[in-house]
């Protein structure tokens, strides 16, 4: 075996390599990272686990995937020219469309010449004597870099059901996360989904259409509103791109970084119940998560408040499905509405009045195993010849805890993180100096939207960097009172509102063993970056900058 030192000179420059700044992955935010940071003159490079670029929506090809943000809204602002060259052909963008946008910017901009593709990060280290990181990957690259940026999303690590005999099935399976990119063909098959969760409530419909018989086994129903989608308005698309900058600058400042209805002043328990009726049926009409949740100001922290528009939503599931059993079990009553993320649908409880598929309720005859040919319950066996896995991700600390993060002889990221992730502002972790997170535990991260989230905390990043650059400083640190402070910050903001109620992914509890910590700053969008803006003012407070 060849060691470094008889290696020719270009297999070690192709091996030992060195930059500015390393990027964790290759999505959106990676991408903008590597833009974003080259106008400052910095050498970067990024590094992707996928054959090419996209993220989440490089992985996530199921039936049916689709944004939940519209499309206008759900894309870059840092290039007017893009904003306005580039056509979505639907209200709500598709994967196939949002893909294709994402490897149009990477193209446009030349960014692809900087990312590593085929290539995962196996370990990343810092040394506190030279103030550099090492990152090490499993083709064998030895990186290093004095600054590494985790863009490695929020929703990367697919997760299996904890139910034996997985690996038993004979049959074929998927994961919504790790979609065949060829796709699958269900017809004529007996076909079950587990999972009723964004990803399963969008492929349901498209897997009914085609498949012999379809088992959905659900544990727990959830809040979902149709989206009304159709194709691109040509008048409401050149209005929202002549007034773009006013719009972008209002979804800034906006809770859900997002440009809909103006901000409620009037209180559910004020109004009567005929007004309640109409300002819901017109929002239900609209079809956007954000209308919904903006009815009122109190939906979100008020229980009474919060039952009027829920109990609106169960009503109109019980008028479109026709079977009263069925409607009741797809009516979510043990969680408030918002305190899982609600899902937009097209004809997704429609579905349940098609003739080939069964709704299987697991919370009162729950899956005993995964057999060879199928799911059994307690009471039943369902055969199947295809099992889809629609069971979600390690959210928001899965892809950073796969990966050996941690100072030289210190503790891992997972080990810092054992009682639950502790960040300062959902950007920097104590301890672990000159490492970022873009929309990282304790950030407004998916409860705002996303790529407003991931342009702001990159330029928040490349900020920072440029003030430490100036100053002659090498080494950026969060410190330990500001980080604990800050989250006990998001705790308690967490806990004024009722979001927290459910056992959802925002505190982990679809990962056994996972602690249970409420991973989202929930008080706006535009309430965090005023504190974000407000702490790079006043010199970056909660940093040490040394050098």
């Amino acid at each position: 075996m060849q060691n470094a030192a008889n290696l020719p000179a270009a297999a070690i420059a192709a091996r030992f390599e060195r930059y500015d700044v390393a990027i964790v992955g290759g999505g959106l935010a990676g991408l903008y990272a590597i833009h974003r940071l080259r106008k400052q003159g910095l050498r970067v490079r990024a590094f992707e686990a996928g054959s090419g670029v996209g993220g989440t929506w490089f992985w996530n090809r199921y039936p049916g995937a689709r944004c939940d943000v519209e499309s206008l809204q759900y894309s870059y602002s840092f290039s007017d020219e893009l904003q306005q060259e580039w056509s979505w052909p639907e209200r709500y963008p598709t994967q196939p469309e949002i893909l294709k946008y994402i490897e149009h910017v990477a193209e446009r901009f030349d960014l692809v010449r900087d990312v590593q593709l085929d290539t995962r990060v196996l370990s990343a280290e810092f040394d506190n004597a030279t103030a550099m990181w090492t990152l090490k990957t499993d083709r064998g690259h030895v990186v290093t870099a004095p600054y590494c940026i985790m863009a490695t999303g929020n929703l990367s690590t697919p997760r299996l059901p904890d139910i034996p005999g997985v690996q038993s099935f004979q049959g074929d399976w998927y994961h919504s996360g790790l979609w065949p990119h060829e796709g699958v063909d269900f017809t004529g098959r007996r076909v079950g989904v587990i999972g009723t969760g964004s990803s399963g409530i969008q492929m349901i419909p498209i897997i009914a259409q085609q498949a012999a018989h379809l088992f959905v086994f659900q544990r727990t129903a959830n809040f979902s509103m149709p989206a009304h989608n159709g194709p691109m308005d040509a008048q409401q698309e050149r209005e929202f791109k002549s007034n773009y900058p006013k719009l972008r600058e209002a979804a800034r400042n906006s809770p859900a970084g997002i440009v809909d209805y103006p901000p409620p002043e009037k209180s559910a328990m004020e109004v009567s119940a005929e007004e309640r009726e109409r300002t819901y049926e017109e929002r239900w009409r609209h079809g956007t998560i954000v209308g919904m949740l903006s009815a009122y100001k109190d939906l979100l922290v008020n229980k009474d408040a919060n039952d009027t528009a829920a109990e609106f939503i169960r009503k109109k599931i019980r008028g479109i499905v026709r079977d009263p059993k069925v409607a009741e079990l797809l009516c979510p009553t043990d969680h408030p509405l918002a305190s899982k993320r609600p899902c937009l649908d097209s004809h997704y409880f429609e579905t349940y009045n098609r003739d080939n598929v069964t709704l299987v309720d697991v919370r009162s005859d729950p899956i005993a195993a995964i057999t060879p040919r199928g799911v059994r319950t307690g009471k039943a066996e369902y055969a199947l010849a295809t099992l889809v896995f629609a069971t979600g991700f390690d959210a928001m600390t899965g892809a950073m805890h796969e990966i050996d993060i941690r100072a030289k002889d210190g503790p891992t990221l997972a080990e810092r993180w054992a009682q639950g992730p502790q960040t300062y502002l959902g950007i920097m972790v104590a301890g672990l100096p000159n490492l970022f997170m873009v929309t990282g535990p304790g950030s407004p991260s998916v409860y705002a939207q996303m790529i407003m989230g991931i342009e702001y905390h990159i330029d928040w990043i490349a900020d920072c960097l440029g003030h430490a650059r100036s100053h002659g400083h090498t080494r950026i640190e969060a410190e330990l009172d500001a980080e604990q402070a800050w989250g006990e910050h998001v705790q308690q903001v967490a806990a004024g509102t009722l979001i927290p109620r459910a056992n959802s992914w925002y505190v982990g509890a679809n990962i056994p063993g996972k602690p249970r910590v409420f991973m989202l700053y929930v008080g706006g969008f535009d309430r965090y970056k005023r504190r974000c803006d407000r702490v790079a003012a006043d010199g970056y407070v909660g940093l040490r900058m040394t050098g």
